[in-house]
């Protein structure tokens, strides 16, 4: 997969027409990022960009919740972005508890604005992903966001409010890392509440649960997705 080095964002308008690696400069250097596009038929005008869990435990753009996200939601029609947050890959910079990294989704939301200004605009996030996907939400107009298995006890998701569009929360109930009635109640004291969807006999990583995992993602946002292109056009 060639890569393309846009550090400056403004040289590189256009989203990619297939599978492509490139970088887009962020607040720390340049951040590595992979783009893949549905089927023709399958369009839809949304994008969504997906965060990955923790870089300091080893999480990176290519974990497999992350990339089993990603595939669902271009089955479904969207665009999807998936990068690396600073440290972790090829992206430059180092870790910061968080607020760096949101600042490194913010220049990619702003990249996937510049090039896809028709799009709706989708974030979803694993584990600590998660919460880098909902803070950032706080300050983003979007068509969807999707949270699994969000650590609640770990970051302080207790300062974040809904964000204002749909918002699905997916959570294993044999998670050995995120507590499953941490995140009930989290959830509880939320107002308007998100859809929350509990996987049964699901870890924290989902193993042998990936293709269940597909379905529930796909079907849990399925009544949010704009409608596909081709059927404006005829």
């Amino acid at each position: 997969m060639a890569m393309a080095d846009t550090q400056d964002t403004k040289k590189l308008v256009e989203f990619p027409g297939s599978r492509t690696g490139l970088f887009i400069r962020g607040p720390a250097g340049k951040l590595e990022c992979v783009c893949d596009v549905p089927d023709a038929a399958e369009e839809r005008p949304a994008t969504i960009v997906i965060c990955h869990p923790h870089p300091l435990h080893g999480g990176t753009m290519h974990n497999k919740v992350v990339t089993i996200m990603e595939r669902s939601m271009r089955e479904l029609g969207l665009r999807t972005v998936r990068f690396n947050f600073r440290g972790a890959g090829e992206s430059e910079g180092e870790h910061d508890e968080g607020y760096g990294e949101t600042d490194d989704l913010f220049a990619v939301t702003e990249w996937v604005r510049q090039s896809r200004p028709g799009d709706d605009l989708w974030l979803g996030g694993f584990s600590f992903g998660s919460f880098i996907a909902l803070r950032a939400a706080q300050n983003l107009k979007l068509g969807q966001v999707i949270t699994i298995a969000p650590p609640v006890d770990r970051f302080e998701f207790s300062e974040l409010q809904h964000p204002g569009c749909p918002w699905l929360v997916i959570q294993g109930d044999e998670d050995d890392i995120v507590v499953l009635e941490d995140v009930a109640c989290w959830i509880e004291k939320l107002a308007p509440q998100p859809e929350f969807l509990v996987m049964q006999q699901a870890g924290h990583f989902f193993h042998r649960r990936l293709m269940d995992l597909r379905g529930l993602l796909k079907n849990g946002v399925r009544p949010n997705l704009p409608e596909k292109i081709f059927q404006k056009t005829v």
